[in-house]
């Protein structure tokens, strides 16, 4: 943002090709670095540092644009073609509005506001770790987005798809020279060139879109001839941009080779679920002390049998949940838990977890709290989703309510089961305290779920040690007299 706002002086002053490209850059690399930040913490200063230099980086982009449409007439085009002339000719009236447009968007930046936004989100920025597991789990997200998008434009060749091609790797290429310091050096060369190679194919499709539509063309001839130049000029970049990227030692596979793959796929994800939760919680050890609880109640319950069959992946979806249940208080007080599903739902796509996995975590972390789930709230799962929503909702409403007064006061637990019932021996609790009432009320949905009786009591009272003590009779003999005291 320092560089950004010292570009913006060397612009004001000269407004020619070279600044414009530079302050572009700056205000690029400022922009990707929010986007990346605003996927694990939703601080509304990322926003506006990136709201603050759109109007300024829209209107250079058009100025950009402009000068690139130059080069390529200047390159294509021969001096004495009329098409040339008239491209040139457009460029340079194009050239004056956009550079007045761009002088207007300088004047119009407030230096001052992007500078305390600078400071302010640099002390954010310093709480995440470049190169940790939330920066690898989106990084396969942008890869996972940019991969989908290029065998249909490839089929089709279309420029709209091409276009959207490229902006996908852009993006993928400024998360990983941001946030993956260690993939920089090996990976830079081929994103680089990948991006440029449908940069220009991108440059050439507007050439020609933009001659046709100042009508640059008097004769079918020329038309032909500039159509022909153009399409061999793309056609060799395209196979350029198919021998680096396609076959089983493409760029593609070179960078998703660095990423998470399977079981260390989901654990990234869930530690971005962490590192989101952990901007907007307002109580991140009770957090953490519920989630403590829930996975200590679920493998007990695993362990006595009561939980049978495919628990694995169950507990997983349990621990996201409970990472995530207090994350809607950041946007509401009432009704917090209601709005933890809403936010939860709404993450598009977790590496390594299925949409109706995301969908199932936001469910259980709706019913942490609040009323009991019915029939009709959860019609559109199966009968087995349906079944393991209730189990872990249940799971994670008594380690909640085990948390209730956010101080910590119940300090471990353990659990052990009869035919009948689950006995739960918890170090803190207190059986006629205010706790009590609420663990006796939470307790309900799980009994329900698991078919046995919840018992929740303190752990047995220790026994006094054993004491030998000696005494003296009158006589002066000695005698061992053994107590409890």
């Amino acid at each position: 943002m320092a560089q950004a706002s010292a570009e913006v002086r060397n612009a004001a002053h000269h407004l020619h090709s070279e600044t414009v490209h530079d302050l572009r850059v700056a205000l690029r690399r400022c922009r990707s670095l929010a986007d990346g930040f605003r996927q694990i913490d939703p601080d509304k200063s990322w926003k506006k540092m990136r709201r603050q230099g759109s109007a300024l980086f829209d209107s250079l982009g058009e100025l950009r644009d402009c000068h690139v449409m130059q080069y390529w007439v200047e390159k294509l085009g021969e001096e004495a073609d009329p098409v040339t002339e008239r491209l040139a000719t457009h460029c340079k009236q194009q050239e004056k509005i956009f550079e007045q447009h761009a002088k207007q968007a300088l004047e119009a930046f407030d230096s001052k506001r992007w500078d305390s936004l600078a400071v302010v989100l640099s002390r954010r920025s310093a709480r995440l770790q470049p190169g940790s597991a939330p920066f690898q789990a989106l990084a396969l997200e942008r890869w996972t987005t940019a991969r989908k998008l290029e065998r249909p434009a490839l089929r089709s060749g279309r420029p709209a798809a091409l276009h959207k091609l490229r902006i996908a790797i852009k993006k993928f290429r400024y998360l990983v020279e941001n946030f993956l310091p260690q993939y920089r050096d090996a990976w830079v060369e081929s994103l680089k060139k990948a991006q440029d190679l449908l940069g220009e194919i991108h440059d050439l499709d507007v050439l020609i879109e933009t001659a046709r539509s100042i009508r640059a063309f008097e004769l079918a001839e020329s038309q032909e001839r500039w159509e022909a130049l153009i399409r061999n000029e793309r056609d060799l970049r395209m196979e350029h941009y198919k021998k680096l990227m396609l076959g089983p030692d493409s760029a593609w596979q070179l960078w998703r080779s660095g990423l998470p793959r399977g079981r260390q796929s989901r654990v990234a994800s869930l530690t971005r679920l962490q590192a989101w939760s952990g901007f907007l919680d307002s109580d991140v050890r009770h957090t953490r002390r519920v989630t403590r609880f829930a996975l200590r109640l679920y493998d007990g319950l695993v362990n006595c049998q009561v939980i049978r069959g495919g628990h694995a992946r169950s507990r997983d979806l349990l621990h996201a949940a409970a990472v995530v249940h207090e994350v809607g208080r950041a946007e509401q007080k009432n009704n917090h838990h209601k709005r933890t599903e809403k936010m939860v739902a709404s993450i598009n796509h977790l590496p390594g977890w299925s949409r109706s996995e995301v969908e199932i975590i936001a469910r259980i972390a709706r019913y942490h709290r609040g009323a009991l789930p019915e029939n009709s709230v959860l019609r559109d799962f199966p009968a087995g989703r349906r079944k393991t929503v209730l189990l872990l909702s249940g799971v994670l409403r008594l380690a909640n309510a085990l948390d209730a007064d956010h101080n910590g006061s119940i300090r471990g637990l353990t659990v052990s089961c009869s035919t009948e019932s689950v006995l739960i021996r918890a170090q803190g609790f207190q059986p006629q305290s205010e706790i009590a009432e609420t663990i006796a009320a939470a307790r309900y949905l799980l009994e329900m779920t698991c078919g046995r009786a919840v018992i929740v009591k303190p752990p047995p009272a220790k026994r006094p040690p054993v004491v030998r003590v000696i005494a003296k009779r009158r006589t002066g003999a000695r005698q061992e007299i053994t107590g409890r005291t």
